[in-house]
């Protein structure tokens, strides 16, 4: 079958496809000797429009056919929006939980991610990233000192002038563990998405109510089941939102 282009719209033939039975019918006149004109009427000048007309009716068809028949492969790949997933982890735990947040985050396709400890973090992993999700164990009610030299080294070790906002539009999210079911790690999330929001990152929760959390002392011994799994609930909502910042609702 053959698609082509006619007055009516797109149409599909059953049969070899024949430009001319497209075209306008023209009424070529018979002019006497000596008074052509050129014109529509002139037999010459007839056919040279008819001749026009054929060329222009055959390249249009081609057009169609290779518009129906391109493949959106054919396009250039959208540019991978980066997710970077930075964590401290003492004895283990929390690097079993950043390794979550990774694949949930991997798991929505166009995504890349970036998995490194905070003190392995250099500028251009912040500037390339699209989404940064930090984690971090709870010390004395707290993020880790090594999570909060993290952020301050965002100022003080790569020179992130502070009116620039570098990480401004990025989306932000955080996890934490603790050792027992009621030992601030909500409290640490929110201090992380705190220090996301002073550089007016786009803080967004998932997994859990502001982030996922993970229980690990003596009453819940290591990450069970249900805490990877909220893990990986976060790095799928994040690596989606950022998707939707970068590309658009429409994209």
């Amino acid at each position: 079958m053959t698609s082509v282009l006619t007055a009516n719209g797109p149409a599909i033939l059953n049969k070899p496809f024949h430009p001319t039975r497209y075209l306008p019918r023209l009424r070529l006149g018979r002019v006497r000797a000596g008074q052509g004109d050129g014109s529509i009427g002139d037999e010459g000048g007839g056919v040279m429009n008819r001749r026009d007309s054929l060329t222009r009716a055959v390249v249009l068809s081609a057009v169609v056919i290779l518009s129906l028949y391109s493949s959106p492969g054919d396009a250039a790949d959208p540019q991978p929006v980066v997710v970077l997933v930075a964590y401290h982890s003492a004895t283990g735990n929390t690097e079993k939980m950043a390794q979550a947040v990774a694949e949930g985050a991997k798991a929505v396709s166009g995504t890349s991610v970036v998995l490194k400890r905070v003190g392995e973090v250099i500028a251009a992993d912040l500037l390339s990233s699209d989404a940064v999700v930090v984690g971090s164990p709870v010390y004395f009610g707290n993020m880790s000192g090594e999570v909060k030299t993290f952020f301050d080294n965002w100022a003080l070790k790569f020179a992130f002038p502070f009116q620039e906002r570098k990480m401004r539009n990025k989306v932000g999210a955080a996890f934490a563990t603790g050792a027992s079911f009621s030992n601030s790690k909500e409290v640490t999330i929110l201090t992380i998405l705190g220090a996301m929001l002073i550089n007016q990152m786009i803080v967004i929760s998932g997994g859990g109510g502001f982030g996922a959390s993970a229980t690990t002392g003596p009453g819940s011994p290591g990450i069970d089941a249900k805490e990877i799994a909220e893990a990986r609930a976060l790095g799928t909502r994040v690596a989606e939102v950022a998707v939707l910042v970068k590309r658009g609702s429409g994209k």
